[in-house]
């Protein structure tokens, strides 16, 4: 039946949500009929329509509900209607008397066609040749229609339809006839007054002035809401919102809408995340009043508009930091126009790593200069497919969602827009190079257009020119999609159609194949949403990008894109005249940088080397350094001249036609034209900076790798990069040695006046926001005349107004120290590539009004430093002495110092900190006490102020004592503290920040965390400011007094000083002991943890999936009882060092070194831990594979049994005939079962893959090598040899002779084949513990490999080198691990498990036939068969750390307390033998002669009586205890439940109360459920019983004579290797010789020894004779001697000069310690014999050396090691 067109209207607003359907009444009555409000809102929809019906006609209702929900923008609902009502019953529908529709011109009639015109009102002239369209009027969108129809508006507004094939011509022209005709005869009258020419006009200017009222109504209306109307046209400057007011520091409720905008740049100035207006919004639900819900796209692009261009550039920026999607198109419904924002994305710059450049290469590059894909996504009418959300899932990585762009789930997100359609916005994935994180290989920009592309066809059209593809998302094909699909459209871009049908109806009852037929496009081009969900059509999506991203041929800039924007007439944000003109101005200086270096000799001549050298004079001059014997005041006035002489050098060169471009610009009249010109600057210099800076810092880190051979080429890199850094700052320097120089003249001269308005520019560009220099980093010295006259000229222009409080910041190069104030504050000091701060910045920060008087000032004056102690300068003379200068200068200028600390460790600021405060007490004027701030980075732990909490009591100790020392050093007062010259509180002076990012870079978003503290350290700062009611605020006069007196001190300041103490032997050797007594402690705990947490996997019965869970849940506690021992560890420590001791002080500067140890130990254990762990998972999953295989076995032959059991009972079987018909039926059933197992794996090429994997850093040639490599695990059959192709040719034929190059061959050649033993260990170790092979395995080997090949480096070995030692272990190693996997497969093998229970189950099976009780058997094979293993396992996993921990109390433990005891030890057993060979070993193989020497040690130990045996019985004990403990308590239950348990569930239960302790496998007991005579009581009695025996048995095997050496071998923790670790230490040896290091902890900067050997010893020869070198280094060290070796590319180099290539060895050079009597006895007596093993001549040993015995040798051996006798 159908419907009449008052049902369709009643349907349409029961359709309409409870809000919606008040706002269509409250738009009824506000029409010009003024419906009673208090009657129409008591009325449901069917009786609203029965009231409009009765004030209309039923036509005219349909109208005016049409109207009305078009007003409310239920634009779809309108449409739906318009439809229903053509397609039901045929009425004459006549337009209402207020209705403006459009009406055709003269000869035609209105239709609609072409792109996006369907239900348009436009005129069309159809040509009656080829019946097309011609579109003219104006535009009115609507959302309905059908694709075979078009549609044809009518007089009443109501879109009627004919059939027209598309593309046909000469159909439309028949359809539009008939049509024409037909309307034409029954609306005659009423078409001819409508057709008439003025009254067409009237009524198309009409419909365009209604709509364009329309639009400034929702305009001005929103922007009254946010309170921004008086913002519009006139702008919010940037300058505006970085202003200091009582709204930036406090955290009120958002009370209403007005300060919601205000709110949200708050926040995204400090690039918070949260920033997001959606998240703001959320905080305003107090009126659920649709009236004041906005959505959040509308306050964006509200603020947009409203916002000058600089505040919009900056809030692209910041955006852009947040990875929000940022405006490429800002509608303005005020204009009818969209804006290209190209201007506004300038300043973003991005750095990534695209997979088709150098992996170690990178791109930065400003993102508007960035060719790249761009891909759009746009919506055709409905659609329900949330564009914006899918993106946020495509564009996220997995681990990580992010909200790129609002979407309508968000909150407000569903409100409807009133000013934003039309927006588009522009996202853009960049990758990071890394293949398993990166989404796409390559950048790639992503466009999102808001709204009905039909409603904004050119904003689509410049979409389809500059994209690689436009996504086209639809929910149906109704008319007026299918004419705009079908039509021509004039896009460059791929098309892909993007369907989400919700509902099947014959408009989308469409296939993919059918929709690409009728549009033309490859059917890989139409996705379908509704068929799959939001993750699979995320995948697919992604891959069609991704597609798309390679094979795109289009990449568009933002700066290309503003030429097609420029031909479609869409304006651009920079074409404005002011910022054309700044840009031409900023060309004419930056487009004449070729050479930096070049350019600043010409154009900035004044800051080169004259100023330079002024600045040396000026420091000399104050100092007298250099005087000499002259008289000083001779002296000082030839420095005088010498000055006098610079400036004039200075004078002479004429102002630069640069300069004179530079000053002419900043002096523009035109404020907003000067800001320009700054930016332009800034950006221009910017790009110089990043092409000529990226290569220098590339080679800078490079050569910084490996700084001992590249110190000279590091300094003159260094020196470069200054050399080529080119900014803002340099003019401004410029700028200031031209007035300075100016200054110097006579005042008569002409040039005196010329740059004395110099001073009042730079105090402008310092009050508009520009950094002004304070200390020039290239001189380390301050333009005092200039800085004093900038800031006098600046207080003139605020009328004396310029109180100010003064925030700096120092620390440690690249911690954040210019983040931390551009987040605070909202600025922009420089961050990017290159262009780190050197020297000192300030900027001004405006204070308003309202907070002035609370904080007493009328600026915050932020002063940015220089990274100290940064490797910039750390090799550069004077260095120290300039990051000295500089602290002491910045904190005391300061009201507040903030010392920016990495990674939560104060150690690193001790000697800046040390410097300052020396500073202060000798400075003669000390008019405040600056408040010190500690703020400690990438700490992200909630409870780090807690955690740190002794810490900053430490620190604050330490400081107070380095303030009483230099008091003392300074004849003062000693009792004052750190507190009485600094103002520093325990508490509330440390700060600690997590990360910046949050995430990968470059698709990380600033850490919400980082934003949040940085947010609270600001308040906290502006809450002190405010209490400084001690310390009035200084003007900016008072501030260069100040100044000036200060750098007068530092000036005559040299801030040399040394605070560190001394090496005491004995102090040093008792904190080792300590410490390695706590290492001890803390790996035995661990390893306790981990045998413990083996038993618990190998014991659990969980399914694969929760193992995974369960391994999740052990990494917690791992790390829980890691996070408890690193603590107690560094309390010890702390402890120790807090003991009145008077020796530990002396030992203070290693603390730092044993605290980064213990956390170093932390690390090392915890990884170790992971893998082990990880193993045993992953063991236990194959396990329990082959477990539930054999369960499912057991069970079907269990159910066999008892069945052959019934079938025999009633027969009288002999017992040959019980086994044949049990032999029957166990053939039978095993023929049945299936016995797949594990599956075998080919360890070979997971190996080779692990080890191609490692080698892919290396190049071609490498790869070359893997790919011909044939039988990769036969590689072992051959013996490695060292050849010439593995060493670097050029260095290798640089050795002066054959048997130079011979040795180094066979040195490379020793070491190889002690990497090649080492690892045999590591495999035949892994082999008995007899588990499956694990991949980390292998991943373990190539990591001990790559240790030691760092040891052989020094013998210049190439690549090839690396891989063939490599490819001849990893061989090995996959022979050797495969065959521990068969045996593994082997020994699980299902059948054959099954097979070794066979006798078991034909045992019970003739019991039970015979009714036997089976209560002893059983008991007897439980302990056998399942204790007993259970116990030997328990016994031999803890053995190992028992045998460690007695060589560590024994009598004999204290060889092993420190590396320097066990030294003394060694050598002195070697003295006593007399055995060269090991004196050759212990030099040559240091690591191998150790372990050799412990092992042998720990046989003697425990051969001598039976002390071994004791720990195993010791150990047979407890576990039995706690065995028969288990079965006593379980027997009390099963009494108390009157022996109603099984045996089964008795033993279950046992098992369970032992997990923890031991692990206990029953899958060859036999039957589970033992029934008939089975009593479980006799069950217990007997196992009591055998457990007993078992005891009795075990002890007796393990008191008998066993092979130590063998058991030691099969222990899985071995003792000795803890032993070797212990006393091994880092292994470094002197590189002269030989002599290994003996420093503690493992973490320790310089390597040391105790005594050093003559280097003969350590294969040193002369170069002329071949002999061995009798000389040592202590004296070589001290002399003028060289040497000469590989790393010195064989040229001679200076011994005093050894940390060129040593930098980490301290060899004491004090040429009056003689090397030890000991090693002069043992090169005397085996001379000859080092020298025939060395290939060598012997050394010419001095005479007294020959003299020299045994007993004076151990007694030299005894003096240098301490040792009291």
């Amino acid at each position: 039946m159908n419907k009449s067109i008052k049902d369709h209207i009643i349907e349409s607003l029961d359709n309409l949500v409870g809000e919606n359907l008040n706002r269509f009444k409250s738009k009824l009555c506000e029409g010009e009929d003024k419906f009673p409000k208090g009657s129409v809102d008591k009325y449901d929809s069917a009786e609203l329509v029965d009231y409009m019906i009765s004030c209309y006609t039923e036509t005219h209702a349909a109208q005016k509900t049409i109207q009305i929900l078009e007003a409310i923008n239920q634009k779809d609902t309108a449409e739906k209607l318009k439809e229903k009502i053509q397609h039901g019953p045929k009425k004459n529908l006549t337009s209402l008397p207020n209705k403006k529709a459009a009406a055709p011109r003269a000869g035609g009639v209105v239709v609609a066609t072409g792109i996006g015109a369907v239900g348009r009102a436009v005129g069309v002239n159809v040509s009656p040749a080829t019946g097309t369209g011609i579109e003219t009027g104006t535009r009115a969108p609507t959302r309905t229609g059908d694709p075979t129809e078009t549609g044809i508006e009518t007089l009443t507004g109501v879109t009627t339809k004919t059939s027209i094939e598309p593309g046909t011509g000469a159909t439309a022209e028949k359809s539009i006839d008939s049509w024409a005709t037909t309307w034409a005869a029954k609306f005659k009258g009423t078409m001819t007054r409508l057709l008439s020419p003025k009254n067409e006009d009237t009524s198309q200017n009409s419909v365009h002035t209604t709509r364009q009222d329309t639009r400034e109504t929702h305009l001005k209306d929103l922007l009254c809401k946010l309170g921004l109307e008086n913002y519009y046209p006139s702008k919010i400057s940037l300058s505006t919102v970085l202003e200091i007011g009582k709204a930036s520091i406090t955290d009120e409720p958002i009370q209403s809408l007005k300060e919601l905008p205000w709110c949200f740049l708050k926040r995204l100035m400090m690039v918070n995340v949260t920033s997001s207006v959606s998240e703001l919004m959320g905080d305003n639900d107090n009126d659920a009043e649709d009236s004041n819900r906005i959505n959040p796209l509308d306050i964006i692009t509200a603020l947009f508009l409203c916002s000058d261009s600089f505040l919009q550039q900056e809030m692209m920026l910041k955006m852009s930091m947040c990875q929000f999607a940022v405006p490429l198109l800002l509608p303005n419904h005020d204009t009818n126009q969209c804006t290209l924002m190209l201007w506004a994305m300038r300043d973003i710059v991005k750095k990534f790593r695209p997979h088709s450049i150098d992996p170690n290469g990178f791109v930065e590059d400003s993102i508007v200069s960035t060719a790249m894909p761009l891909i759009s996504f746009v919506r055709l009418g409905d659609c329900s497919l949330s564009k914006s959300q899918i993106l946020n899932k495509v564009l996220s990585n997995h681990q990580q969602y992010h909200d790129f762009f609002i979407h309508f789930h968000m909150e407000c997100g569903d409100v409807t827009r009133r000013i934003s359609n039309g927006l588009v916005e522009i996202g853009w994935y960049l990758p990071c190079g890394k293949k398993n994180l990166d989404i796409f290989p390559e950048p790639v920009a992503v466009a999102n257009l808001r709204g009905d592309l039909l409603s904004f066809e050119k904003h689509f059209s410049i979409l389809g020119l500059i994209s690689s593809a436009v996504f086209i998302c639809f929910d149906s094909i109704a008319e007026k999609e299918y004419t705009f699909l079908s039509s021509e459209i004039n896009i460059k871009a791929q098309l892909f159609l993007v369907a989400n049908f919700p509902k099947k109806t014959d408009e989308n009852a469409n296939s993919p194949e059918d929709l690409a037929a009728k549009f033309k496009l490859n059917p890989n081009h139409i996705l379908f949403k509704n068929k799959i969900n939001d993750s699979d059509f995320v995948k697919k999506l992604r891959l069609t990008m991704k597609d798309i991203i390679v094979n795109s041929r289009q990449k568009m800039t933002v700066e290309g894109m503003s030429a097609v924007a420029n031909e479609l007439g869409i304006p651009v944000d920079e074409d404005c005249t002011e910022c054309q003109n700044a840009k031409k101005s900023a060309a004419e200086i930056t487009s004449k940088i070729n050479d930096v270096v070049q350019y600043k000799e010409v154009q900035l001549p004044l800051q080169g080397k004259p100023w330079k050298e002024l600045a040396k004079k000026e420091k000399e001059e104050c100092r007298l350094r250099k005087a000499g014997d002259q008289p000083i005041e001779a002296y000082k006035t030839n420095l005088q001249k010498e000055k006098q002489k610079l400036r004039q050098e200075q004078v002479r060169y004429k102002i630069s036609e640069v300069m004179q471009c530079f000053i002419t610009a900043i002096s523009n009249s035109n404020k907003e034209e000067r800001s320009y010109f700054l930016k332009w600057m800034r950006m221009n210099l910017d790009v110089a900076a990043r092409k000529n800076l990226s290569v220098l810092c590339d080679e800078y880190k490079e050569k910084y790798c490996n700084f001992s051979e590249n110190k000279k080429i590091i300094v003159a890199l260094d020196q470069q990069i200054s050399n080529s850094s080119l900014g803002i700052e340099h003019l401004m320097r410029e700028m200031g040695q031209l007035y300075e120089a100016s200054c110097h003249l006579p005042s008569n001269d002409p040039s005196h006046d010329q740059f004395q308005h110099l001073p009042g520019l730079g105090a402008d560009l310092l009050l508009d926001g520009i950094p002004l220099e304070l200390v020039d980093g290239d001189t380390s010295n301050i333009p005092v005349r200039w800085v004093t006259d900038v800031l006098t000229e600046l207080d003139r222009k605020v009328q004396n107004k310029s109180r100010v409080r003064v925030v700096t910041v120092i620390g440690v190069q690249s911690t954040g120290k210019s983040t931390l104030l551009n987040t605070m504050f909202g600025v922009q000091f420089a961050v990017s590539s290159g262009r780190c701060t050197r020297g000192a910045f300030m900027l001004l920060i405006r204070v308003k009004n309202e907070l002035k008087k609370e904080l007493d000032c009328d600026f915050i004056l932020v002063i940015d430093t220089e990274g100290l102690k940064s490797p910039a300068l750390a090799q550069l003379e004077n260095s120290y002495e300039h990051d000295n200068e500089l602290a002491t200068l910045v904190v005391g200028l300061s009201d507040i110092t903030i010392i920016n600390i990495a990674m939560e460790n104060s150690t690193e600021m001790k000697d800046i900190l040390q410097i300052v405060v020396h500073a202060f007490l000798r400075m003669d004027k000390v008019g405040k006490k600056p408040k010190c701030h500690f703020v400690h980075q990438n700490v992200g732990d909630v409870s780090a102020h807690d955690k740190n909490m002794k810490d900053r009591k430490m620190l604050l100790d330490q400081l107070n004592e380095m303030t009483e020392a230099a008091a003392r050093m300074e004849k003062q007062d000693i009792d004052r503290k750190f507190t009485d010259i600094m103002e520093y509180d325990l508490e509330k002076n440390n700060w600690y920040i997590p990360c910046l990012w949050h995430g990968n870079p470059p698709m990380a978003a600033v850490n919400t965390g980082y934003s949040e503290s940085v947010y609270e350290f600001k308040k906290s700062l502006i809450g002190v400011l405010k209490i400084c009611k001690d310390q009035n605020p200084g003007n900016i006069t008072e501030f260069l007094t100040w100044m000036q007196s200060l750098w007068k001190a530092v000036k005559y300041e040299n801030f040399i000083f040394s605070f560190r103490n001394s090496l005491v032997a004995e102090a040093y050797s008792n904190v080792c002991v300590a410490y390695n007594e706590w290492e001890w402690a803390f790996q035995k705990h661990m390893y306790k943890w981990l045998v413990n947490t083996e038993t618990r996997i190998s014991n659990t019965k969980n399914q694969s999936s929760n193992l995974d869970e369960f391994l999740n849940v052990l990494k917690a506690e791992a790390s829980t009882e890691l996070t408890s021992q690193e603590v107690t560890t560094l309390e010890k420590l702390t402890k120790y060092y807090e003991r009145k001791d008077e020796h530990v002080n002396l030992v203070e500067r290693y603390r730092a070194t044993f605290e980064m140890s213990i956390k170093t130990l932390r690390v090392e254990i915890e990884n170790s831990l992971t893998k082990k762990c990880t193993a045993a998972i992953d063991f236990q999953k194959g396990r329990m594979k082959v477990r539930k295989i054999n369960l499912e076995h057991k069970q079907i032959l269990e159910e066999r049994v008892l069945q052959l059991l019934g079938d025999c009972r009633g027969r009288n079987l002999l017992p040959d005939e019980l086994k044949e018909e049990f032999e029957k039926m166990w053939q039978d059933t095993v023929a049945e079962l299936n016995f797949t197992g594990l599956q075998k794996q080919n360890i070979g090429s997971n190996v080779f893959n692990l080890l191609r994997k490692q080698l892919e850093r290396h190049g071609s040639a490498v790869k070359k090598v893997l790919n011909e490599t044939p039988g990769f695990t036969q590689v072992v059959n051959t013996q490695f040899y060292v050849t010439d192709e593995h060493f670097r040719r050029a260095l290798h034929q640089k050795c002066f002779s054959d048997d130079l190059r011979r040795h180094r061959k066979e040195e490379a050649y020793m070491k190889s084949q002690s990497v090649i033993e080492q690892c045999r260990q590591f495999i035949s170790d892994k082999q008995g513990s007899k588990t499956d092979y694990h991949e980390t395995y292998t991943k373990e080997l190539l990591d001990m490999i790559d240790v030691k090949l760092k040891e052989i480096e020094k013998l210049k070995t190439n690549s090839q080198f690396e891989v063939a030692l490599k490819l001849h272990i990893c061989g090995f190693a996959a022979r050797e691990f495969q065959k521990m996997h068969n045996v593994f497969l082997e020994v699980n093998d299902p059948l054959k498990q099954l097979e070794k229970s066979k006798p078991q189950y034909c045992s019970d099976f003739i019991d039970l036939y015979h009714e036997k009780d089976q209560c002893k058997q059983k008991a007897e094979k439980f302990t056998q068969r399942c204790l007993e293993p259970a116990v030997r396992d328990y016994i031999i996993k803890t053995l190992g750390i028992d045998i460690a921990d007695e060589m560590l109390t024994c009598t004999h433990s204290q060889k092993y307390s420190t590396r320097t005891t066990f030294q003394y030890s060694l050598l002195k057993q070697m003295l006593n033998e007399k055995d060269f060979l090991k004196y050759v070993h212990y030099i040559s193989d240091y690591e191998k002669c150790v372990k050799n020497w412990i092992f042998d040690c720990i046989l003697e130990q425990f051969s001598k009586d039976q002390n071994l045996s004791e720990f195993e019985v010791k150990r047979l004990e407890t576990i039995t205890k706690k065995i028969q403990k288990a079965i006593e308590e379980e027997k009390k239950k099963e009494t108390s439940r009157n022996g109603s348990e099984t045996i089964s569930v008795f033993i279950e239960n046992v098992c369970s109360t032992l997990n923890s302790d031991i692990v206990i496998s029953t899958d060859n007991l036999g039957f589970q459920d033992i029934k008939d005579k089975a009593n479980t009581k006799e069950f217990i009695g007997h196992l009591e019983y055998y457990v007993d025996q078992m005891k009795t048995s075990l002890s007796a095997e393990f008191s008998q004579v066993c092979d130590i050496n063998k058991k030691l071998n099969s222990l899985p923790f071995k003792p000795q290797d803890e032993l070797f670790k212990r006393v091994f230490g880092c292994g470094k040896q002197c590189p002269f010789c030989k002599v290994p290091c003996e420093a503690g902890g493992k973490n320790h900067q310089e390597h040391h020894a105790s005594v050093h050997r003559p280097q003969g010893l350590g294969t040193y020869r002369y170069v002329t004779n071949k002999k061995l070198t009798e000389t040592i280094c202590t004296s070589d060290v001290f002399s003028e001697n060289t040497f000469q070796n590989s790393d010195t590319e064989w040229k001679p180099h200076p011994y005093k000069d050894y940390r060129r290539f040593y930098p980490d060895w301290n060899i004491a050079p004090d040429p009056s310690i003689k090397a030890s009597d000991y090693w002069k006895y043992v090169l005397t007596t085996f001379n000859n014999v080092f020298a025939k093993e060395y290939n060598a001549e012997p050394a010419d040993v001095p005479e007294e050396w020959k003299n020299i015995t045994v007993e004076q040798a151990l007694t030299s051996l005894n003096e240098v090691f301490n040792i009291k006798t």
